[in-house]
């Protein structure tokens, strides 16, 4: 463990062997940092934030701190904190907001998973679950109660709508901004975002080939005509996994899904 003599670190703060905690660097009483972290210069984990082992948090970046709610109530983020999963890389003047028991879907926590790779700039705002094998490029920003499935890539200066679901393996591109939930899979773009296709990048980087096939058919499938009345007539032929998933994605969707409006005339 190296912890500089200029970082703050509170009483009560559990930090794991082989941590770096480099100067000015700020460490709340109630944080727990696991094994192997790096907390560079200037960052801040305040409030209850737990970050798993051989993570990095760059210089500037605050974690934990309250919610930027109008209608947040201090006690309502009693008893609340950020999570993050083991192996993230969240760099420089990120921020991350505390969760809140705002309602009862809220359980006072904003989750990131494993292997989180937030680039500079980014803002995730209170009770956003985000799963294993994130991206987040530059600048984008998600409102508050936001969901990405597993291995979703968000682009550059995009920002997403509270309480937005991208499902597991979408790609969103940089610039676009997004307001519905996004089924799994596919890759949307555009002001506002709507879905262009399948990721087929992350698909062939992820799946074999049959697999891949697979979700392409239930894709043409599921999007030449009516979503719901497609994924209920998919959902009876006993599909794979994957295509189960946009499926139920479909049927369980409150946002709706954004598709391309035609234009007449």
């Amino acid at each position: 463990m190296k912890i500089s003599p200029q970082a703050i670190i509170e009483n009560g703060a559990k930090i794991g062997e082989g941590c770096v905690i480099e100067p000015y660097a700020f460490v709340g009483k109630n944080a727990v940092i696991e094994q192997n972290c790096t907390i560079k210069q200037g960052a801040r984990i305040v409030g209850n934030t737990k970050i798993g082992q051989n993570s990095i948090i760059y210089s500037y970046a605050i974690i934990g701190d309250i919610c930027q709610d109008i209608s947040y109530a201090k006690s309502s983020g009693e008893g609340c904190g950020v999570v993050i999963g083991k192996n993230a890389s969240i760099r420089e003047f990120c921020t991350i907001n505390s969760g809140t028991h705002k309602n009862d879907e809220c359980d006072g926590y904003t989750l990131i998973g494993d292997n989180a790779f937030i680039m500079a700039y980014c803002h995730i705002a209170h009770d956003c679950r985000l799963g294993d094998n994130i991206i987040l490029a530059n600048n984008a920003t998600l409102g508050g109660h936001v969901r990405l499935g597993d291995f979703v890539v968000v682009g550059g200066l995009t920002p997403i709508h509270q309480f937005v679901e991208v499902g597991e393996g979408c790609m969103i591109a940089g610039a676009s901004a997004l307001s519905q939930d996004i089924v799994p899979f596919c890759l949307a773009e555009g002001n506002r975002a709507y879905i262009r296709g399948l990721n087929l990048v992350g698909l062939r980087r992820r799946f074999d080939k049959e697999i891949v096939e697979a979700i392409n058919k239930a894709y043409k499938f599921l999007f030449k005509g009516d979503l719901k009345d497609n994924a209920r007539a998919l959902m009876e032929q006993n599909p794979n996994p994957q295509v189960l998933k946009m499926c139920e994605f479909i049927l369980k969707t409150t946002r709706g899904i954004p598709l391309k409006k035609e234009i007449n005339g």
